[in-house]
């Protein structure tokens, strides 16, 4: 099947569009990366996002109507991608502006905009969207919902892997070896959690410094320039999110732009300077990274497999290895899956499994009471 996957992530930086070739069954597939693109949001609408993420309060009204944009701009990035080929399927995950983990008393909840009907409807395509629906109601997380599909296509066959994502928010699959040619189910050792802010923060502090001019620290450089406070990042890790076994996520909601004003008063008072809260924030990122590893893991893996934007980032990849020196640190470009447009191919397989009537999410990850197929199935009008 040819697919296009949607994923626009916590960052809110752009749309990531991933057409896909998909072949195979069940967990035996195979993918091919056709092309990819990124398609950033017009800024007066990505300001209006981070306002409602923010938990400004909006009519129904404003909401529904910011809903169809998100959707247009979405559906008009799968068709900018498509280049008028015949595409079978979209598989979109929407934009994020609220997501509660479940409780011991409550379901979870959360909340994509953008919605597949409306993709569908311009684009003429059948639409996968709304994926954590299912998961939530069986007492899931609904996040993370990438690992199986890392397990897919990123499992070695003789040593185990980590593979960290680092778009706004981080997360992690544990992939133990396995050999999908020889055994047709995951390893029971697969797991997977949100490991805490990965760029989110980070991105926060240099817009708020450059009044807008920049949304991401470039490389690091800037962080780089100073000097990390480490009493004050042990002290942001004492947060009870850190310590929370798995299954676990988070958002905004817990590690947004006011608890990043929170921070940057505590750094104030500390004296620190702009460069030097930007390493605080990079090392707060790499040490929530290695903390989660050392304490919930089986066993350390060989290699971490890095992606998202993140992984474009010279200096956090260089605070992370000298937290981990025992792991090979890599991305998942060298094992031949785009560190860019990881999470958007990802999006197109579930959409891939989700046609097909196969579970997409893995219980072990989300704390989900089963297996079940993610998203809804969202066919042109009169089709």
């Amino acid at each position: 099947m040819r697919i296009i996957g949607l994923m626009s992530g916590t960052s809110l930086d752009g749309i990531d569009a991933a057409l896909v070739n998909v072949i195979g069954t069940g967990y035996d597939i195979d993918v091919t990366l056709v092309r990819a693109k990124t398609v950033a949001y017009e800024e007066e609408l990505r300001s209006q996002l981070l306002q409602i993420c923010a938990g400004h309060p909006r009519s129904i009204e404003t909401l529904a109507t910011l809903d169809d944009a998100v959707a247009d701009t979405f559906a008009q990035a799968a068709l900018d991608l498509a280049q008028g080929e015949s595409i079978d399927l979209i598989a979109s995950h929407g934009q994020t502006v609220y997501h509660r983990p479940p409780t011991d008393e409550a379901l979870g909840y959360s909340l994509q905009i953008g919605r597949g009907a409306r993709i569908a409807d311009r684009t003429r395509r059948p639409t996968v969207s709304n994926f954590r629906a299912a998961d939530i109601a069986l007492g899931g997380q609904g996040a993370p919902l990438v690992p199986p599909v890392d397990a897919c296509l990123l499992s070695h066959r003789h040593h185990d892997r980590c593979v960290q994502n680092l778009g706004g928010i981080g997360n992690v699959a544990y992939l133990p070896a396995w050999d999908r040619q020889q055994q047709q189910h995951f390893p029971a050792a697969i797991q997977g959690w949100d490991t805490g802010p990965a760029n989110v923060l980070i991105d926060w502090a240099v817009s708020d410094f450059s009044n807008g001019l920049h949304t991401y620290d470039d490389d690091g450089q800037w962080a780089a320039q100073g000097n990390a406070h480490l009493p004050l990042v042990q002290q942001w890790l004492s947060h009870p999110f850190f310590t929370q076994r798995p299954p676990k996520s988070t958002g905004r909601e817990l590690f947004g732009a006011d608890y990043a004003r929170a921070c940057w008063h505590q750094a104030q008072a500390l004296d620190l300077s702009e460069a030097d809260f930007l390493a605080s924030l990079t090392e707060f990122t790499v040490a929530s990274i290695e903390q989660g590893y050392r304490q919930f893991l089986p066993t350390l893996p060989q290699e971490v497999l890095l992606c998202g934007g993140g992984s474009r980032n010279g200096y956090l990849r260089q605070r992370l290895q000298a937290r981990l020196p025992e792991m090979a640190l890599l991305t998942t470009d060298q094992a031949g899956l785009h560190a860019d447009y990881k999470e958007a191919i990802a999006f197109a397989v579930l959409g891939f499994w989700h046609w097909h009537g196969f579970p997409g999410n893995l219980p072990a990850v989300t704390g989900a009471r089963a297996l079940c197929p993610l998203g809804e199935l969202n066919p042109p009008r009169g089709q």
